[in-house]
């Protein structure tokens, strides 16, 4: 049984029980809904449990930026829809590219992605990542999974995960930190600056300084 099997069993156990406790009657469609509910919790929260394993694995024995980046790559590219974050940073202007300037502006954008990340998790960080189990419905679609960030001797910071679930199951298509500030919202006024006076070689040039930096030990 997988993991994502089990929790979705212990979720239905734990409903049956409380609406026997409360004298409710319990059918199957009840069941089948709580073990559906808790099913796509877990499948959504899969992707951000992949990433943060990553994280702390990197922030361990990840000696260098390089290494980091290295460890924590594969899981950036399950994790996140990096091509529909792109597009909504980019706004109205993405369609208008040619597919060449996407292709270079998504390779770009990975490698900040991923050199941003290795940046920030290095060896003596000792970040702690929560999960919570339970994801809630994104008014505008989708599932947001609901996270901290933060030391050991402190309640963390609130970042929490948009979720979509496209072709390649769920995938990450928004960051809130602190429960509201989005980033991409955030990277449309960063990426717009830079479309206006280079465009899109411009982005792409700024993305690959900023993951040269990251990089930079």
């Amino acid at each position: 049984m997988t993991m994502n099997s089990r929790f979705a069993q212990t979720a239905t156990l734990s409903l049956l029980t409380a609406c026997l406790l409360a004298g409710a009657p319990v059918t199957a469609a009840h069941a089948q809904t709580a073990a559906a509910e808790a099913q796509n919790s877990a499948s959504s929260i899969a992707p951000i449990q992949g990433l943060y394993d990553a994280l702390k694995s990197a922030q361990t024995s990840g000696k260098t930026a390089q290494q980091r980046a290295t460890m924590i790559a594969p899981a950036v590219d399950r994790a996140f829809d990096l091509e529909a974050i792109l597009r909504r940073s980019v706004g109205v202007r993405y369609n208008s590219l040619s597919p060449d300037d996407r292709t270079r502006l998504l390779g770009s954008f990975r490698q900040f992605t991923i050199a941003r990340y290795a940046s920030s998790f290095k060896p003596g960080s000792n970040a702690v990542f929560t999960i919570k189990p339970q994801t809630r419905t994104n008014p505008t679609g989708g599932q947001i999974v609901d996270t901290t960030i933060g030391g050991g001797a402190d309640n963390g910071t609130p970042i929490d995960y948009i979720m979509t679930n496209g072709t390649s199951g769920w995938r990450i298509t928004d960051i809130l930190l602190d429960a509201h500030i989005s980033q991409v919202a955030a990277q449309r006024a960063d990426f717009g600056s830079a479309l206006s006076k280079g465009g899109a070689s411009g982005l792409a040039d700024l993305l690959d300084r900023k993951t040269t930096q990251f990089l930079h030990d």
